[in-house]
């Protein structure tokens, strides 16, 4: 991930696979843009060739999350630049791409957006099993078509997630 910031607005540029093992630097990021007062935030996915449950949760309960906020044009105020056809479609069938504003063409970074690298995040075995629950519940709670698609996930990473919290 490499992420491009300016005032009031921040492209996060995802390239390769997004997945569980992504998804932690993922959602600290954008909570951290949001914390920022960033209005505006693009996913460039122009070289993301495909994301995980997980990532796609992790995405999904953000869009939630910031779906009232809308920007200057009145779309979502977390828009996706290039997303392929497989993604799309992913997004299209979990029941959450109204979430998202599709855009294709050249990235529109405004005026004094500056590159940074953010760090990684040294996630713990618990953290990512939290993340991926949570990610999962997402999907559920925004679909409930996606309930019989991972209920046995959630309940998987569930009693991971007890299962580690008890070997403290």
């Amino acid at each position: 991930m490499s992420v491009f910031v300016g005032e009031h607005f921040a492209c996060v540029k995802i390239v390769g696979r997004a997945s569980f093992t992504s998804s932690i630097d993922f959602k600290t990021l954008l909570n951290e843009l949001r914390q920022k007062g960033c209005e505006r935030i693009l996913l460039d996915l122009s070289q993301c060739m495909l994301m995980d449950s997980t990532f796609l949760g992790v995405l999904a309960g953000f869009g939630l999350k910031v779906y009232p906020v809308q920007n200057d044009a009145g779309c979502p105020g977390l828009e996706l630049l290039n997303p392929n056809a497989r993604i799309t479609e992913l997004l299209e069938n979990l029941g959450v791409l109204h979430f998202f504003n599709i855009r294709n063409g050249p990235l529109p970074a405004p005026v004094g957006t500056q590159t940074a690298m953010p760090a990684p995040t040294h996630a713990s075995g618990e953290e990512i099993a939290r993340t991926c629950l949570e990610a999962h519940q997402a999907l559920m709670q925004i679909n409930p078509d996606n309930t019989s698609r991972f209920k046995d996930v959630a309940q998987f990473l569930a009693e991971d997630l007890k299962k580690l919290g008890e070997a403290k």
